[in-house]
């Protein structure tokens, strides 16, 4: 199942960011600690080309703090590009980012030259928590869905610093597969654009290969069979643990797939990332063949379409 999520309201914010793009000095990208390089947008790549970024890996909380160290030396080794990671709910956090785009623009500032910043995300990654807390007052709205922030807004974080908020935006068209499932377990992606069995076993999947003492030891599961166990065997161990069970001993799958992305995605389960630079790399080249492979075969059924109509005299 391919993981697609690109409402409306997304292509507006595609508009408005275009036309804002131009007017600041910098552009702030929130990123998921937890999947950093499948929350980053490659269309905000592109319409960003040639302004300096600074990479917010936002619920380092929730992350795994060695491949979190990992993924900051990745960003900051790009150019023009600074990476800093917190909590968008933690005290200091205007500080940091503040602090970060001062030293990014050193010739701007002052009401003459003020300092224009663009913020960015993808859905649900806790970007008005965030602005929230920088302004300190209620001005963005918050929840746990994605696609609360459907508006631009002008903030004033000081008389020389204005941000521009902008919804939350993902791209028309996710090629690389292992993010779909990663934002779709994040829970960037609407509830009626997944099927959360699936990303629930996506996801256990790539916990037993990776973080398997922290699934064992969060559903009780510490003796050796539970180290054979494939993706189905851990949601039904994690069913009946949880009284995910219909009358008759059925397992309800539905309602474990639930318990299991709400335990990911409230760090119940461990401090977590789901992928590292070089797992990334790889998936993106498999993407990109698959795309190019998709491409030629559509563009050879059209010669071929094109190729049996009749002549026109």
């Amino acid at each position: 199942m391919a993981i697609q999520w690109f409402p409306g309201h997304m292509n507006k914010a595609k508009k408005a960011i275009a036309e804002r793009i131009q007017s600041v000095d910098i552009v702030i990208e929130m990123l998921d600690a937890r999947l950093p390089a499948s929350s980053e947008n490659p269309l905000l790549a592109q319409l960003s080309r040639g302004k300096p970024k600074l990479k917010i890996l936002n619920k380092q909380d929730l992350a795994d703090p060695e491949r979190t160290a990992v993924w900051l030396d990745y960003y900051n080794s790009r150019p023009d590009t600074q990476a800093i990671a917190l909590n968008s709910s933690e005290q200091g956090a205007t500080a940091k980012i503040t602090r970060a785009c001062r030293n990014m623009m050193p010739n701007r500032g002052g009401i003459d030259k003020p300092l224009r910043v663009l913020i960015c995300g993808i859905p649900n990654i806790g970007k008005s928590t965030l602005i929230n807390g920088m302004i300190g007052k209620k001005s963005a709205k918050t929840g746990n869905e994605p696609g609360i922030t459907k508006a631009e807004q002008r903030l004033f974080l000081a008389d020389d610093f204005w941000l521009y908020d902008t919804p939350g935006m993902l791209w028309p068209k996710i090629i690389v597969e292992e993010s779909g499932y990663n934002l779709a377990a994040s829970g960037a992606v609407g509830r009626n654009a997944l099927d959360e069995e699936e990303v629930a076993l996506e996801l256990l999947d790539y916990l037993r290969r990776h973080y398997l003492p922290l699934l064992q030891a969060r559903y009780q599961a510490d003796k050796d069979p539970s180290s054979h166990w494939n993706d189905t065997d851990w949601l039904e161990w994690i069913a009946k643990k949880r009284g995910a069970v219909l009358s008759g001993g059925r397992i309800n799958y539905q309602k474990a797939a639930e318990n299991t992305l709400t335990d990911f995605r409230d760090g119940h389960i461990g401090r977590i990332t789901l992928e590292t630079p070089n797992q990334w790399e790889t998936w993106l080249k498999k993407g990109k063949q698959k795309e190019a492979e998709l491409k030629a075969a559509r563009e050879a059924r059209k010669a071929e379409r094109k190729g049996q109509r009749p002549s026109q005299k």
